[in-house]
C-alpha cells in the first residue's frame, strides 16, 4: 500500500492514479479517500490523487493535537512534494474544502484551482451540532445493513436509493466481532471540540484568496452546513465562480449527481 512519511514521522496513506492534470481529492472530517469512488469513473483523463488524513483510514493515528486544518494542509503539501508535483487542483469535500481555502492563502503557487463541495467560509452551527452528536462514537447498529437503514432514516435531506446507503455504511464503518467500528481515531472528537471552543476565525480572507484562481462551488440544496445565504455571498464575491446546486442532497453531495459532474467538468475545462 502506498504511504509517504510526513515531517514528524507519521505514515500517511494515499493513492495516485492516471495521468494528466493533478487533482488532489481531500475528504470530509471523519472520511477517507474512498469518498471519491463515486465521482472517479465520471472524470476525464487526469491524475487522481487521494489522501487519508492522519488519524483516518489507513494513515497513522498521531493524537488529537495534530488533527488540525493547519497540520492537514501541511501534509497535503508534503504529499505533493513526495510525488514531485509543483501544483495541483483540489477537490475538497467539507473539511477538505476548508483545507483547500487555507492552502489558497498560505501556498497559492501550489494550487491550480479549487472545487468546494458543500463548504464555505461560514459553517452553520446546525451542521456543527449534528457532527458533535456522532463524532468519535461507534454506531449503535451492529451490521452494515442495519447502519444503512439508520443512515437513510437520519439523513432526511437526501433522496438516494437504499443501495447508496449500504455503500456509505461500508465506507463509514468496519465490521468487527463486537459490531461496527469507526474508520478513524476516536480522539478526533477531542480535536473537534477544541476547535469549537477556540475563538471564531474570519475565513472570508481564505475564500477571497481561493477566488483568485479557478473556483467552483457544489452545494446540497438541503445542506445544514452551508446555508443559501453564505453560498449567495460567495457567488457575489466571486462572480466567476462556477456554482451548482444539487437537489435532493444535504451535507454532502456524493459528486456523481448530474449537477455536480457538470460543475466539475466545467471547472476542469478551465485548467486545460
Amino acid at each position: 500500500m502506498p504511504h509517504f512519511t510526513a515531517a514528524d514521522g507519521a505514515r500517511l496513506y494515499y493513492t495516485d492514479e492516471g495521468h494528466g492534470i493533478p487533482l488532489l481529492c481531500l475528504a470530509g472530517l471523519t472520511r477517507t479517500g474512498a469518498d471519491f469512488d463515486y465521482v472517479a469513473p465520471h472524470l476525464p483523463p487526469l491524475r487522481l490523487i487521494r489522501m487519508d488524513y492522519r488519524g483516518r483510514g489507513r494513515s497513522d493515528w498521531t493524537g488529537a493535537e495534530t488533527y488540525t486544518i493547519v497540520q492537514e494542509g501541511a501534509d497535503a503539501l508534503a504529499l505533493l512534494d513526495h510525488l514531485g508535483i509543483e501544483s495541483a487542483a483540489i477537490l475538497g469535500t467539507s473539511r477538505g474544502g476548508l483545507i483547500g481555502m487555507y492552502l489558497s492563502l498560505v501556498a497559492p503557487d501550489r494550487l491550480r484551482g479549487l472545487i468546494l463541495n458543500d463548504v464555505g467560509p461560514v459553517v452553520d452551527p446546525m451542521g456543527l451540532a449534528r457532527i458533535q452528536d456522532y463524532i468519535g462514537h461507534r454506531p449503535a447498529a451492529r451490521s452494515h445493513a442495519a447502519a444503512a437503514v439508520a443512515m437513510q432514516l437520519a439523513m432526511s435531506g437526501f433522496d438516494a436509493p437504499s443501495s447508496r446507503w449500504m455503500d456509505e455504511a461500508r465506507k463509514h464503518y468496519v465490521q468487527t466481532d463486537q459490531g461496527l467500528d469507526i474508520t478513524y481515531d476516536p480522539a478526533l472528537r477531542m480535536a473537534f471540540q477544541a476547535a469549537m471552543a477556540a475563538p471564531p476565525v474570519d475565513l472570508w480572507p481564505l475564500f477571497d484568496a481561493a477566488a483568485k484562481r479557478p473556483l467552483a462551488l457544489i452545494r446540497g440544496a438541503n445542506s445544514d452546513l452551508l446555508t443559501q445565504a453564505t453560498a449567495d455571498e460567495m457567488a457575489e464575491r466571486a462572480p466567476a465562480m462556477i456554482h451548482a446546486e444539487v437537489p435532493g442532497r444535504g451535507h454532502v453531495p456524493f459528486l456523481d449527481e448530474p449537477e455536480a459532474l457538470s460543475a466539475i467538468h466545467r471547472f476542469l475545462g478551465q485548467l486545460i
